[in-house]
């Protein structure tokens, strides 16, 4: 089973502590992976517009979360 599967299982615990860490560290996890795919996108020529559709919020919200941001790595891996 993969962590992200752990994690989700973890989630749905009935101790409180525990589904409440594994929520927690699944945010973190969604975080980094929108990071990584907004600099994939925009490294691929994307426009904002065309990530926030993707994204399913507006141009703006998400021109100010990632704009300015350093880039990560090219590799997920990095």
């Amino acid at each position: 089973m993969s962590q992200a599967t752990e994690l989700a299982a973890a989630a749905g615990s009935t101790d409180p502590k525990v589904g409440l860490r594994a929520v927690l560290a699944l945010r973190r996890l969604l975080e980094r992976l929108e990071v990584v795919q907004v600099d994939n996108a925009r490294r691929q020529g994307w426009s904002w517009q065309e990530i926030a559709d993707a994204l399913e919020v507006s141009r703006q919200a998400v021109h100010k979360k990632h704009a300015g941001r350093p880039a990560v790595p090219g590799s997920w891996e990095a």
